[in-house]
C-alpha cells in the first residue's frame, strides 16, 4: 500500500490542503498507485472530509504528539517549507516535495527550499504549480530521482 503524507506543521496552509485533497489530485494519486493520503492540517480552516473507499483512504488530523509514524509509513511526503518538517522528513530518507507558502512575509521558506533542492535533497514548488493537473503526475516520477 503506497502512502502520501502531507504536513503543514503547526501552521495554517489551507491552499496546500485544498490542492492535495481536490478530487483531481486524489484521482492522480490513485493513478500513480497510491492508496492512502494522510493530511496533517495544523491550524487550518479547511478540513477535508475523511473517507475510506475500496481503493483509497483519506485521513485527516490536526496534530499528533509525533509525526514519526506517518513519516515512516509514507512513500511520498508533501510538506510546507518549515525547517523542522523538512529535516525530519529527510532524516527518514523519504522523497520530499516542499510547497512554498507564498503568502508568508519575507518568504524565508523559499531560501531553505532552494538550498535543499540545489543539494539534491528535495523538489520544491508553489501551490499554483502543484495545482496544475499534470504536475502531480510529474512529481510522482520526479521524486523517484530525489
Amino acid at each position: 500500500m503506497k502512502r502520501v503524507f502531507v504536513t503543514v506543521g503547526t501552521t495554517s496552509f489551507d491552499e496546500l490542503i485544498t490542492c492535495v485533497s481536490a478530487e483531481d489530485s486524489v484521482r492522480i494519486f490513485k493513478s500513480l498507485g497510491y492508496s492512502q493520503l494522510t493530511l496533517q492540517i495544523g491550524r487550518g480552516t479547511v478540513v477535508p472530509e475523511a473517507f475510506s473507499a475500496e481503493s483509497f483512504t483519506l485521513d485527516v488530523y490536526r496534530y499528533k504528539d509525533s509525526l514519526q509514524e506517518d513519516l515512516q509509513e509514507a512513500d511520498l511526503v508533501i510538506s510546507h517549507a518549515g525547517a523542522g518538517s523538512c529535516l525530519e522528513t529527510l532524516e527518514k530518507g523519504k522523497p520530499l516535495v516542499v510547497v512554498i507558502n507564498e503568502k508568508l512575509m519575507n518568504n524565508h521558506q523559499l531560501e531553505l527550499a532552494k538550498q535543499l533542492h540545489q543539494e539534491g535533497h528535495l523538489f520544491y514548488c508553489t501551490c499554483s504549480y502543484l495545482a496544475a493537473r499534470s504536475i502531480i503526475c510529474k512529481l510522482g516520477r520526479l521524486v523517484s530521482h530525489i
